[in-house]
């Protein structure tokens, strides 16, 4: 191991898919429609809200140094412009806690929840979505931002787009072979149930009209046009420099999830398109951050014809991702060709029920960021997703990513080995 002294490494978690009872947000509201495209609603998650001092010291006394987690918009302003001071307390009191055993906290502002208001106003792809964001951004900073010293404003910015590219794919292969469709979930880097979206389409439009004003909602996770790509990119640089004329200390950045381009003979050219979209046509709005936090899990392989399925006889996630940790070291690799600031993994992980394999997937991985690192290339950082296993979105709580085991039914928790193989890793004083 070469990492040097003060490397981040940590473990990450979204506020609704561990804290439970997120009552205020558009997709708690969607989770109980009668026609929902969720498998299960998040219910109590995984009890986090009551139990972060539980779990922060478990990652301390497993080694972590680093816990990337996120604030619920939905619950710090429930309605709009009524900010709620207890529960700003509550997350002075998570920050607080990992500065007392030794972890550094990294914020996200918005991990694709939102508060229902924002919705009936038109969402992300509205431009009142821009102000309001820089609202809470900087009620944030003020209220908070003594104990943190990284934010992240957004979590996958890029995601919206990835959506519409993969929602255009599956109509078309739900028209071609219904009983295949669900295998182009396995090329988005989110818990989708497209299958399941496309049986209740109209009787779900029909409840979004009558809960939010419209039979399409946009909520963040929603398939993103061109505009509302650059208004998403536009609310990320108001939320920066609100929390920089408040606390210009503090580091800001964004996340954008990430994969693996690889053309195959012939399939340059689709390789190409795809990385300018996930990537490359974000740079102007982005080159002026602190740093940016990078999101992957696999590679996507395109051939003569475009996107290529994963190799035959490949082993696969229980996301239906290819097993392929070496894929992180070579996005590393090729965003910093463009982006020449810090770089931080805030997201790389493997949902599978083998704890073996997934200490191998973190090994490979952290082989690859140490190589990056003899070669000079600024990662700051890595936060394994996730800290513990919980509700993969649409897919449920199905989906096991975490270091830590969580009973469903007592909210036991149970620390893996992996826990403690990443916790190894980490080195020195920050």
């Amino acid at each position: 191991m070469s990492l040097p002294k003060g490397f981040l490494i940590g473990a990450a978690t979204a506020a609704h898919q561990v804290e439970g009872n997120n009552i205020h947000s558009d997709y708690w509201a969607q989770e109980h429609m009668e026609h929902t495209s969720f498998t299960e609603p998040s219910g109590l998650a995984c009890d986090h809200y009551n139990r972060y001092e539980e779990d922060i010291r478990m990652m301390a006394r497993a080694g972590l140094n680093a816990y990337r987690f996120s604030i619920e918009w939905a619950r710090i302003e429930p309605e709009e412009g009524q900010f709620d001071e207890k529960e700003t307390e509550h997350y002075r009191r998570v920050i607080a806690c990992c500065r007392e055993n030794g972890i550094e906290p990294i914020v996200t502002l918005m991990h694709f929840t939102s508060p229902v208001w924002l919705i009936r106003k038109g969402g992300w792809e509205s431009e009142s979505t821009i102000e309001s964001f820089r609202r809470y951004a900087a009620y944030i900073a003020e209220k908070l931002g003594d104990g943190i010293r990284t934010i992240c404003t957004i979590n996958e910015a890029n995601m919206g787009l990835q959506l519409a590219t993969i929602a255009r794919r599956f109509q078309l292969m739900a028209q071609q072979a219904r009983e295949q469709a669900q295998k182009a979930e396995g090329t988005v880097q989110v818990g989708m149930n497209f299958q399941k979206m496309m049986e209740n389409m109209k009787y779900a439009a029909m409840e979004n009209a009558a809960f939010f004003g419209t039979p399409q909602p946009q909520v963040f996770v929603s398939s993103r046009t061109a505009d509302g790509d650059r208004l998403v990119m536009r609310a990320h640089q108001a939320a920066k420099e609100a929390i920089k004329a408040v606390r210009p200390d503090i580091r800001v950045g964004i996340t954008l999830s990430l994969h693996d381009l690889q053309a195959l003979e012939g399939g340059e050219g689709f390789e190409e398109k795809a990385w300018d979209e996930e990537f490359r046509h974000y740079l102007p709005y982005i080159e002026q951050d602190d740093f940016l936090g990078v999101q992957n899990y696999t590679r996507t392989q395109y051939g003569p014809e475009g996107q290529l399925p994963c190799p035959k006889g490949a082993e696969l996630t229980q996301m239906d991702y290819e097993f392929y940790p070496e894929a992180l070291e070579h996005v590393i690799r090729r965003v910093h060709e463009d982006f020449r600031g810090d770089l931080m993994v805030t997201e790389n992980g493997v949902a599978t029920s083998d704890d073996a394999r997934r200490v191998e997937f973190i090994r490979r991985a952290l082989d690859g960021v140490e190589k990056c690192l003899a070669d000079g290339i600024p990662v700051k950082g890595y936060c394994y997703w996730s800290l513990m296993d919980n509700f993969e979105w649409q897919k449920g709580f199905s989906m096991t990513f975490g270091l830590m085991a969580v009973d469903r039914n007592t909210m036991e928790r149970k620390a893996k080995d992996s826990l403690f193989f990443l916790g190894s890793y980490a080195v020195g004083e920050q």
